[in-house]
């Protein structure tokens, strides 16, 4: 499997952006289906936004929707997330996550390599 280290989060006021990064290591990044996952506390971890190993198919949670983008670098072995627009409900740890798949993978059970996810805290 592939090694995942997340960065980029922070505190943030309502209405501002952050961008994380997702750096990859120990395997062909390029062969591995992406996915960025956020748990608050006292909640099960949802699904942010995905995208197949190419970059060519995404998907987004309707609460993140044209807020959102999840883009990938192959040639970097990183993947990223520009979240604008931020609110508060948007407060969680965020996880990056990869499996080796030509398909876009959209559920947590699907991943088999984790990051150990960024804190992202919106303030209001």
């Amino acid at each position: 499997q592939v090694q995942l280290v997340e960065s980029g989060g922070g505190l943030v006021q309502a209405g501002g952006s952050l961008r994380l990064s997702c750096a990859a290591s120990g395997r062909t990044f390029s062969s591995y289906a992406m996915g960025w996952f956020r748990q608050a506390p006292g909640k099960e971890r949802e699904t942010v936004a995905a995208i197949s190993w190419s970059g060519i198919s995404t998907y987004y949670a309707d609460s993140v929707k044209g807020r959102f983008t999840i883009s990938r670098d192959n040639a970097k072995n990183t993947g990223y997330l520009q979240m604008n627009s931020l609110k508060p409900e948007d407060t969680a740890v965020y996880y990056c996550a990869a499996d080796r798949s030509r398909e876009l993978l959209l559920h947590r059970t699907h991943f088999g390599s984790w990051g150990q996810g960024t804190q992202v805290t919106v303030s209001s």
